[in-house]
């Protein structure tokens, strides 16, 4: 008998993603992250387009996305870049695996303006 996990990304789970926004090379803080559950292509822009959502503190150089199922996610951050004086954001897609469906993924986003 062949045992098979389905992992359809959602939330209730034990994973997490902890997201290190960043601007070519500098890390910016206070980031919002936007998560699409089960997704693996960018949704949009629209935060009304997103599951859920995770928000650094003001200092804050990570966001951790937590109680999330195995499966797939896309993540879209937005922020602030200081240094331009510009909002930037961008995405990527992130899969947990069923066997790190109880761990946190590192993970780095890029942004862009």
């Amino acid at each position: 008998m062949l045992l098979s996990a389905c992992c359809k990304g959602g939330s209730g789970g034990d994973a997490s993603i902890t997201a290190f926004p960043f601007h070519h090379t500098k890390p910016i803080p206070g980031v919002t992250v936007y998560v699409k559950y089960d997704a693996t292509e960018f949704p949009g822009a629209s935060p009304s387009s997103y599951d859920i959502n995770f928000k650094a503190g003001a200092t804050d150089l990570s966001v951790k996305c937590t109680g999330l199922t195995c499966g797939n996610y896309y993540l879209y951050g937005v922020g602030y870049d200081s240094s331009i004086s510009q909002i930037v954001s961008g995405g990527m897609n992130v899969k947990i695996s069923y066997s790190d469906r109880k761990n946190n993924a590192n993970v780095n986003l890029a942004i862009t303006e």
